[in-house]
């Protein structure tokens, strides 16, 4: 009989999650981009990370090959195209396939992949950015994040980065989110230089405040402990 190994474990617990979120019909109701709390928490992160990259010689986006890690529809890759990202050099990957059948729908000029972050079918430095968003708050086993952690180290060239964008609390609603704080991005990515900037309020709240949104979100998300995610930018030596 078949011994099923921790990982095997994982990822079928990760593919029934992912799966319950689809049936639950979850992108078009609470993360809906209709929703004005999404749209600002969306319009934040953007503004932060283009000053990021900007700031570290990164930007503007045309000349780099970039893979998105977990990159669910596409939309966040798709994303970068507004900073000068060139389909042709853009990438994703998800564990998913109708995920990924619903990327290259929408997205059909970029590459589209099925297939597990622990084993990418990319050569070394293959890439010059990597994002990861809210991917490895979702791994339960420390073992997998790490096994993630090296292949997106090793798909990245000399002097490339990882712009990671994840939880940095365990989530009180959602027992399949565990929160992604320094000490654990240090010891996934110990010999990057990191960036890290804390930012998002508390997205079940900001979903809430209706047409009071832009009024109050600027002023809530100045308070430190209402900042739920780390954007990072971690640079490869």
């Amino acid at each position: 009989m078949k011994t099923i190994s921790i990982q095997d474990s994982e990822v079928a617990r990760l593919n029934a999650v992912y799966r319950e979120y689809s049936d639950r019909k979850l992108a078009s109701s609470k993360w809906s981009p209709a929703n004005r709390g999404n749209q600002v928490i969306v319009e934040e992160r953007d503004r932060i990370l283009g000053q990021m990259l900007n700031n570290s010689g990164f930007g503007p986006l045309g000349r780099y090959r970039i893979l998105d890690i977990g990159c669910g529809a596409g939309g966040v890759l798709a994303n970068l195209q507004k900073w000068g990202a060139q389909p042709e050099n853009l990438v994703g990957v998800d564990l998913l396939a109708e995920r990924i059948q619903m990327a290259r729908e929408r997205f059909p000029q970029i590459s589209f992949y099925q297939a597990n972050a622990e084993a990418l079918p990319f050569a070394d430095g293959a890439f010059d950015l990597a994002l990861i968003f809210t991917a490895f708050s979702s791994i339960l086993s420390e073992k997998m994040q790490m096994n993630v952690a090296a292949q997106a180290r090793r798909i990245l060239r000399s002097g490339g980065a990882i712009v990671l964008y994840d939880f940095r609390f365990n989530s009180p609603f959602n027992r399949n989110v565990r929160g992604v704080g320094r000490s654990l991005i240090r010891r996934l990515f110990p010999d990057f230089i990191c960036q890290l900037r804390s930012l998002t309020f508390a997205p079940p709240v900001a979903r809430r405040l209706g047409m009071f949104t832009d009024r109050l979100y600027p002023l809530l998300a100045r308070i430190p402990f209402l900042r739920t995610h780390y954007l990072g930018l971690l640079i490869k030596p």
